[in-house]
C-alpha cells in the first residue's frame, strides 16, 4: 500500500512524461469522428455522456470504465434514452469493469474522455490521461485532499506540454445568465465588492439507510464506494462534494484571487449513521482589502433549502444563480438575466459544446491550475471546520495528509475514519491488505 500521489508527484517530471508520444487529437486534424470514453458511470458520468453526444455530431462512445457493472449499463442505456444508438460503439470488449478500469479505457483508443469517478480517483485518473496524451473533461471536485491538488496542478502542466484539453465540470460557470451577472460584477459596474454570501441548504444526498451494514462477504473498500457519498475519502466532504459550486462561485466573485485564510466551524445535528461526515459547515475566507466572502452549507431534512450568491459590491448588490438580479443600494432591482433567443441555457450542455467546438476550431482548453484552486479553496474551508483553526492558505497548501493510496483495491480492510472533532487532532485510518 506504498503508492501514493505525493510519491508520483517527487518521482516523475513534466520533460520525462512529455517525452513519449502522445496520441492526441491535433487541431489541425481533428478526425472526422471523436472516439470517447466514460470512467465513472454514476449520474454525472451518464449525463456527461449524453452531453458529449449532444454538443458535436460525430462523437462516439468508444470504451465505457467502472467500477460495477451497474455503471457500464448506465452509460449504455444513454443511447437508447437520447437516440445515440448509431454512435454507441463500445462493445463488451471495450467495457472495462473494476477499479483498474481506466487503464482499459485509457488503452483502447480513444481520443477523449470523461472523468466522473468518486473524486478521490480524480488526481489517478487525470495523471494517466494525460500521460496517455488524452483530452479530459473533469468532473468537480478534482481531488479530497491536497497532495491530490498538487497532483492535480502537474497533470495541468503536463497537459500543457503534450497539447492535451482539460475541461472542467463547475457548472454555473457555463450557465449564461449566470455568466452575464459575474461579469458585471467583475467588469466593476457595481464598484468593488465588499463581502460575499453563498449557500448551498438541501437535503442529504443518498445517505445510508438507518440499519445498512456492510454484508460479512464484502470489504470495506467495495462497501464504501457503493455509498461514497457518505464516506470523507471518497467525496471530500459535503462542503466540497456538492457546496463546492457555491465555493466556486464565491472565488469568481473574487476574480479568483487567493485567499489569506478561513476560519469555519461545522458538525453533525441530524447523522446518526455510520458516515463520517458533518452535515453542515459555515465558512469566513478572509481576503486582502478587508473582505470577508461567507459559505453557508446545510444537508439537513426539513430544514430551508436555497441555494443562492449574494454578492455585495459599493454601488449595489448581485444575486444568482440561474435568474440572476442586481440591486441598487436602496434594493430597487435594476438589472434581471434573461435568456436570448436561440441561446443554450443548459449549462451542462454549454460546458460541452465550448470543449468539443474549441477542438474543432484548433484551440486547446486548459483549466487545470483554476480547477484545482477552487477544490483547494474547499478544501481550506473544510480544514478549518474540522480542526477549529483558523488556517492560511499559504499553509495548507503545503498539507501533507493522504487520505488514502491509489492502489487501494476492494478487498482491503478500511475502519471509516473518526468523524471529525474541533480542537482535537484526527487521526486518519489506512486501509490494510490482507
Amino acid at each position: 500500500m506504498e503508492t501514493t500521489r505525493r510519491r508520483i508527484i517527487k518521482s516523475g517530471s513534466i520533460t520525462s512524461l512529455a517525452i513519449s508520444a502522445p496520441t492526441i487529437l491535433k487541431a489541425q486534424n481533428t478526425p472526422e469522428q471523436i472516439k470517447i470514453g466514460v470512467i465513472g458511470c454514476g449520474g454525472r458520468g451518464s449525463g456527461a455522456l449524453a452531453q458529449a453526444l449532444s454538443a458535436d455530431p460525430n462523437v462516439i462512445l468508444w470504451a465505457v470504465g467502472d467500477a460495477f457493472q451497474s455503471g457500464i449499463n448506465n452509460a449504455l442505456r444513454v443511447g437508447a434514452q437520447k437516440s445515440y444508438s448509431s454512435r454507441m460503439q463500445a462493445p463488451k470488449e471495450r467495457q472495462f469493469l473494476g477499479l483498474d478500469s481506466y487503464k482499459g479505457v485509457l488503452a483502447s483508443g480513444v481520443d477523449l474522455v470523461l472523468l466522473c469517478s468518486p473524486p478521490h480517483f480524480r488526481p489517478q485518473h487525470l495523471r494517466a490521461t494525460v500521460e496517455a496524451g488524452k483530452h479530459a473533461f473533469v468532473e468537480k471536485p478534482m481531488a479530497v485532499d491536497m497532495p491530490g491538488i498538487r497532483s492535480i496542478l502537474e497533470s495541468a502542466k503536463i497537459a500543457k506540454a503534450k497539447n492535451c484539453a482539460i475541461q472542467h465540470g463547475f457548472c454555473w460557470r457555463f450557465h449564461p445568465g449566470t455568466r452575464e451577472a459575474y461579469q458585471k460584477v467583475l467588469a466593476g459596474e457595481l464598484g468593488e465588492v465588499r463581502s460575499v454570501y453563498g449557500t448551498y441548504m438541501l437535503n442529504p444526498v443518498a445517505p445510508l439507510a438507518k440499519g445498512v451494514r456492510k454484508p460479512e462477504n464484502m470489504g470495506d473498500v467495495e462497501f464504501q464506494l457503493r455509498h461514497w457519498h457518505n464516506f470523507e475519502w471518497l467525496n471530500a466532504s459535503p462542503l466540497v462534494e456538492q457546496c463546492i459550486h457555491t465555493v466556486d462561485k464565491v472565488s469568481w466573485a473574487m476574480n479568483d484571487l487567493t485567499p489569506i485564510a478561513a476560519i469555519a466551524n461545522g458538525g453533525r445535528a441530524h447523522r446518526d449513521d455510520q458516515s463520517n461526515l458533518f452535515d453542515h459547515y459555515n465558512v469566513a475566507y478572509e481576503y486582502p482589502n478587508g473582505v470577508i466572502a461567507h459559505v453557508g452549507q446545510r444537508q439537513m431534512n426539513g430544514t430551508h433549502s436555497e441555494v443562492t450568491d449574494r454578492v455585495y459590491c459599493e454601488n449595489g448588490s448581485m444575486y444568482a444563480p440561474g435568474r440572476c438580479s442586481i440591486k441598487d443600494r436602496h434594493g430597487k432591482t435594476i438589472w434581471r438575466s434573461r435568456p436570448k433567443n436561440g441561446e443554450e441555457t443548459n449549462m451542462y450542455q454549454v460546458c460541452h459544446n465550448e470543449l468539443f467546438a474549441a477542438l474543432r476550431a484548433g484551440k486547446i482548453i486548459n483549466t487545470g491550475e483554476y480547477m484545482a484552486k477552487s477544490t483547494a479553496l474547499g478544501l481550506l474551508g473544510r480544514e478549518a471546520a474540522h480542526t477549529g483553526k483558523r488556517i492560511t492558505w499559504e499553509s495548507y497548501f503545503k498539507n501533507e495528509d493522504d487520505y488514502a493510496p491509489d492502489d487501494i483495491q476492494f478487498g482491503d480492510s478500511f475502519p471509516v475514519a473518526p468523524i471529525p472533532v474541533p480542537g482535537k487532532k484526527r487521526p486518519l485510518t489506512k486501509p490494510q491488505r490482507a
